[in-house]
């Protein structure tokens, strides 16, 4: 890792300078009197943090190697009239500098070490949605409203330089349930969502545990942010990238509410599956503004069983339902970046398997995009979708409906720092159905 020395400097300036209020005389020539860190560049110079060079010029726009950056570090962890929040500072320049520090012959307290080893993000938030579907008799629509709050923690711990250990935990509720019973009462609880190692390596990763996985469908097949699976990943590859993963995916907590529109029903369930699925995409963002790749995902569960005559074709059925447990989904998706602001996506998926509801596609516009640590930006996006019920059995259902065909509109903004607001609008029908069904969603996220 290399750094300017100006970049450094702000660093060295933090555990070195100990808040002084006026700086010693200048002793490089390459630092005006005007310059905004003359007076930071001398004091330094006088604390003995940094030295230049032997021609008298400090060169601030030069790398630096890690090696110089961590005996600037050694001399500032030499100083003791130093205040209590320097001094942290300092303890983490150590942590991150140490194998540095230990050729020069410098100790670091493995206490501090690992202080700065476990890191803590996290979010909450709101989500508001309210599904409206039309009567099968035409006769008005039936509303299902529901207001939720998320606690999300999730820690990373380092083990070395190649491996860490992350987690996600989940507390939710329902708010219209506010006394904690009734019929809401199971949407109150506290999951362990995410539980894995990971170990990065040049061009590979792999993943190891309770994880969640990203296709690139976006949504199309699976929800990448609620999805996750207990097994292993393997992910190799610069601009072609080749993931494998394989392992069980708990159909009960996953696939979610699928009886308004079509014929699953979450009752049913409580089977897990087995899973194996492979993705490869080409992602070159400094190449090319092209972007595409393909997936194959194949489960085996006891839930899907007895599901429909039509979930699978050509195998027997018993009293009217199929026998067959499998699901085969193929997916392909293609995207275009035009320029910073405007992206065009689009994403086909078809489980072999099923005989009707079985392909799901869209087609998905960009603009902008809200970048939750900015704020005043925002973004926007119009989209397409068709998902069919036993394709899209775990896609993403935010507003858009699985089982249901229609458009889709929403924006995005960071009204202050770290703070998300998104509102999304759904209009379409259900596909076998043809009932009429909208759906208004909004939410508020709040990350630390």
């Amino acid at each position: 890792m290399k750094k300017t020395l100006v970049s450094a400097l702000t660093a060295a300036l933090v555990v070195g300078a100990a808040s002084t209020t006026f700086a010693a005389a200048n002793p490089f020539s390459d630092v005006p009197a005007d310059h905004w860190a003359y007076d930071a560049v001398s004091q330094l110079a006088a604390d003995g943090v940094i030295e230049g060079y032997g021609d008298t010029t400090f060169r601030g726009n030069q790398s630096i190697t890690r090696y110089e950056m961590a005996q600037m570090v050694a001399k500032a962890m030499a100083k003791t009239d130093v205040s209590a929040a320097d001094k942290a500072l300092i303890d983490k320049l150590a942590a991150e500098f140490s194998d540095e520090l230990n050729n020069l012959g410098v100790r670091v307290n493995n206490l501090e070490r690992n202080a700065d080893m476990v890191k803590w993000n996290g979010e909450a938030r709101y989500t508001y949605k309210s599904l409206r579907t039309e009567h099968a008799d035409d006769n008005g629509k039936d509303r299902d409203n529901s207001d939720k709050l998320l606690l999300r923690l999730e820690p990373s711990a380092e083990v070395n330089d190649h491996w860490h250990v992350n987690a996600r935990l989940d507390a939710t509720t329902e708010m219209s349930d506010d006394k904690g019973s009734g019929e809401n009462h199971d949407e109150d609880k506290i999951d362990l969502k995410r539980i894995y190692a990971q170990g990065d390596y040049k061009n590979f990763q792999v993943k190891l545990g309770k994880l969640g996985f990203e296709t690139p469908e976006d949504g199309l097949v699976f929800d990448n942010d609620e999805n996750a699976f207990s097994g292993a990943q393997v992910a190799f590859g610069n601009n072609i990238k080749t993931t494998l993963m394989a392992g069980r995916f708990d159909v009960d907590d996953q696939m979610g509410n699928r009886k308004l529109l079509h014929g699953f029903d979450k009752d049913n369930t409580g089977d897990t599956a087995n899973f194996q699925g492979v993705t490869v995409q080409y992602d070159a963002p400094q190449a090319s503004k092209l972007t595409g790749g393909v997936g194959y995902y194949h489960l085996n569960s006891n839930d899907f069983v007895g599901l429909k005559d039509d979930f699978n074709k050509g195998e027997t059925y018993t009293n009217g339902k199929n026998d067959v447990d499998n699901a085969n989904i193929w997916s392909a998706n293609l995207g275009y970046r035009f320029d910073k602001t405007n992206a065009l996506s689009g994403a086909y998926a078809n489980n072999t398997s099923a005989d009707n509801l079985d392909k799901s596609w869209q087609v998905v516009y960009n603009y902008k995009g809200a970048e939750p640590a900015n704020k005043g930006t925002w973004g926007a996006y119009a989209a397409y979708r068709y998902l069919g019920t036993y394709t899209s059995i775990f896609g993403t259902e935010d507003a858009q409906v699985v089982g249901a065909k229609g458009w889709e509109i929403g924006a995005n903004y960071a009204p202050f720092h770290n703070v998300l607001a998104t509102a999304n609008y759904f209009n379409g029908k259900g596909i076998d159905s043809d009932r009429d069904a909208d759906t208004l969603w909004g939410r508020v996220q709040f990350f630390f």
